[in-house]
């Protein structure tokens, strides 16, 4: 880490999150913990057109899968699909099992699997919140790099403002 990369962190008002590991973006390509809930955006396995929006909500852990455009998940009966564990082993790897455990609000044991103690039932939620997210951060893909500012992200304070 160089001299500039820390000075930046510093003087930043967000705290930069790293991911515990690197994560293979192919089955799993979002993951997020946002509007209380592990939410993101699950590949299908049988069809490469088709994605899920899976959810598990912090405190209930009410679970929700479905296509983008709100057709049910044929797996998600009573207990979690393998998409929303999919989705869970992925946060996991992204984000640490204890933040994940701890926005969740469940006891996981050292050693023991996340989704071993979420035992919601199923709620479903609509997709189109948290697939407009996706969206969005696919749309940054394509924004060829610049060290110019990006007008969406404007709201972020300028250096020294927040003092």
């Amino acid at each position: 880490m160089d001299a500039d990369e820390t000075a930046w962190e510093q003087r930043s008002m967000v705290r930069l999150v790293l991911p515990v590991r690197p994560r293979k973006l192919a089955k799993v390509p979002f993951v997020e913990l946002a509007d209380g809930r592990l939410q993101g955006v699950v590949s299908s396995g049988s069809d490469m057109e088709r994605v899920y929006v899976s959810s598990i909500t912090a405190g209930t852990h009410a679970l929700s899968c479905s296509t983008n455009n709100n057709r049910p998940c044929g797996g998600l009966y009573g207990s979690a699909c393998k998409h929303i564990r999919a989705l869970a082993d992925e946060a996991v790897v992204q984000y640490g099992l204890d933040r994940v455990a701890r926005y969740l609000r469940v006891e996981v044991p050292e050693g023991d699997d996340l989704m071993a103690h979420v035992r919601g039932s199923v709620e479903r939620t609509p997709a189109a919140v948290v697939f407009s997210r996706f969206l969005r951060h696919l749309a940054y893909l394509e924004v060829p790099g610049s060290a110019d500012p990006l007008p969406e992200l404007h709201w972020f304070p300028a250096m020294g403002a927040a003092r």
